[in-house]
This record gives C-alpha cells, sequence and structure tokens, in this order.
C-alpha cells in the first residue's frame, strides 16, 4: 500500500520529524545502488559512512561511487582527507550530524551509506570525543612496546582502566594506546568518558541491512575485485605513490592497496595479489556482519542493492515509519 504512493515522476515528501535512512552491511552487497535506487523516489542525499570513502584519489579501490552517480544525487563526506592524513569517529560524529541536520533543513532525507559500523554507532550513539593525539606520549608508549611488548602497556591498561582493559583484546594495540593516552592527558579512565556520549535526536531512524547467503557475496565479491584490478587499481596506486606518498601511509593499509603495493613493489605477482584482496575483503566481510548483527533495530533485506525487491523493501520501511 505505501508504495502505491510512490512513483518516477513527483519524489514523495514525507512528514512529521525528519527520518534518516541507514544503509549498512557487507562490501559488495550493493548498498550505494539501493541508495540511488531510492534516491529516485525519495527526496534524499548520500552521505558516506565508509572509512576509505574518504580518502581524495583513493577511487577504484574503494568502489566510490562515480562522478556520474554523484552528479545525479547529493552525496557528501567524500574526498575529505588525504592518503596520509587521519580521521577519527568522533571527526565523522560531528561532520555526518551536521550534514544531516543541514539536509533536514531542506526538506530532504539524509541516507547515510557504507559498511564502517563504528562510524555508524558514532553518527546515532555518540562518541567519545577525547583529547587530541600526543605524538610525544605516543612514542614513549612505543618505546615501551618496543623493550616490553604490548603485554608491557596491557597491564599499565589493567592497572589504570580495568573496565576498558575488559573490552580491549591484549593484541589491539592501537585501542591500548589510545586509552592510556585519553588517561595521561586527562586523568581519567577512558571508560568513564566514554559512557558521557550523547545520541543524536531530532530524527526518526531506518535502519536497513542488506544480507546475501555467503556463496552469492563471496562470488559477488570475486568479481568485484577483479573488476578493480582490470580497471587500473595499480596505476591508481602508483599515481598515489607518484605525488610523493609513502607506500607505509595509512591509506594504504586498506584491503586491496596494501596487495597492490606489494604487486608494484615486486613481491608477489598480479594473480597473488588479485587472489589476497578476495581473500582478505571475504574475511573483511565476514567481520562486518559479525558487527551488524549486534546492531539494533536493524531490518534486513536479503537481495542485491541494485534490484527492485531491495528498493521495494526499503521504501515500503520508510514510508511505514512515516505512517506511523
Amino acid at each position: 500500500p505505501a508504495l502505491q504512493r510512490l512513483g518516477c515522476h513527483e519524489p514523495v515528501k514525507l512528514p512529521g520529524e525528519p527520518v534518516l535512512l541507514a544503509i549498512v552491511g557487507p562490501t559488495a552487497t550493493g548498498k550505494s545502488s539501493l541508495a540511488l535506487g531510492i534516491a529516485e523516489e525519495l527526496p534524499g542525499e548520500i552521505i558516506n559512512c565508509d572509512s576509505m570513502q574518504l580518502v581524495r584519489g583513493m577511487d577504484i579501490g574503494t568502489s566510490k561511487p562515480s562522478l556520474a552517480d554523484r552528479a545525479v544525487t547529493p552525496h557528501h563526506l567524500y574526498d575529505r582527507i588525504d592518503p596520509d592524513q587521519w580521521y577519527s569517529a568522533g571527526q565523522y560524529m560531528v561532520e555526518s550530524r551536521a550534514i544531516c541536520r543541514e539536509i533536514a533543513g531542506r526538506d530532504r532525507i539524509a541516507m547515510v551509506v557504507g559498511g564502517t559500523g563504528l562510524y555508524l554507532r558514532a553518527l546515532l550513539q555518540g562518541v567519545f570525543e577525547g583529547p587530541s593525539r600526543s605524538q610525544e606520549y605516543r612514542r614513549h608508549l612505543h618505546r615501551v612496546m618496543d623493550r616490553g611488548g604490548s603485554s608491557k602497556l596491557y597491564s599499565r591498561l589493567s592497572e589504570v582502566d580495568p573496565v576498558a582493559a575488559e573490552r580491549i583484546q591484549a593484541k589491539d594495540t592501537l585501542r591500548i594506546v589510545r586509552a592510556l593516552e585519553v588517561y595521561h592527558q586527562t586523568g581519567r579512565p577512558i571508560s568513564d568518558l566514554q559512557v558521557e556520549r550523547r545520541p543524536l535526536t531530532g530524527f526518526r531512524v531506518v535502519k536497513i541491512g542488506l544480507r546475501l547467503d555467503r556463496q552469492t557475496l563471496y562470488d559477488r565479491i570475486d568479481a568485484r575485485v577483479r573488476s578493480m584490478f582490470r580497471a587500473g587499481l595499480l596505476e591508481e596506486v602508483q599515481g598515489i605513490m607518484d605525488q610523493g606518498f609513502s607506500p607505509d601511509c595509512k591509506g594504504f593499509e586498506a584491503i586491496g592497496y596494501r596487495q597492490a603495493i606489494s604487486c608494484l613493489t615486486g613481491n608477489i605477482s598480479l594473480e597473488e595479489a588479485v587472489e589476497k584482496t578476495s581473500r582478505d575483503t571475504r574475511r573483511y566481510a565476514k567481520r562486518q556482519m559479525t558487527w551488524f548483527r549486534g546492531e539494533s533495530e536493524l531490518d534486513w533485506v536479503e537481495a542485491p542493492g541494485e534490484s527492485r525487491k531491495a528498493v521495494a523493501q526499503a521504501l515500503e520501511r520508510v514510508m511505514s515509519i512515516s505512517d506511523g
């Protein structure tokens, strides 16, 4: 019934409190295609929720929306940082919330699209905005780690913040260092500060998850990876390095890019680069599914995002919350 009110002509304006539509799921399920399909029916704008699509120049390996698609539907939070820059969940929370409110002010729907679950959680639930990074203290921690291993740092974390230590794995050095850094700079455990986060208000949130059977998803991943390399992933990586970015920079840690670096430096063959990228992407997709299974109030759609079935089900869900 809701879809009977929808057509391909005049976009529908939803009454009531602004709607925020989140489209999530593993890589290669068609999230961007679904968002574009919905934008043909509803007045929406797309906000990136993929950590790697923030990076300028990294287009092929991140399956970034094309310039043609971005010309048809407004897209936000793409090409924000250089490959060697850091972008935190706190930054994402601040910027994405501001954009959501701008879109709502235009009487349009904010569509948050991507597979970085931490960013979505930051947007909706809030995230602790801690002190800025202290390179001097981090160098000290890394010297301690060089002498005594990560267990030394983990023992220190267990002393000053046992709650955080319970949540963080002993080998997760990135999060251990950050927790110790926050304690060093504020004198308070990060676990105490994190509970002070503020959830997003003023929106009716609809969360759609795309889910495919394992073999279908893996076949799509394999096809996407082969397509990326055929489309010039190696040339893209070489071009970024030619601009002066180091092979060790943060952006090149991404799946596909680190394999391309290994291929360009002669450590592996092109065939091995393709296979390793497919393998690691499949593993990443599995981790994404684990994350999103823990996401509350998420409606799963069992179809590729480019299918009419997926678009219809997502539209039905948006219209039902509007009717409610």
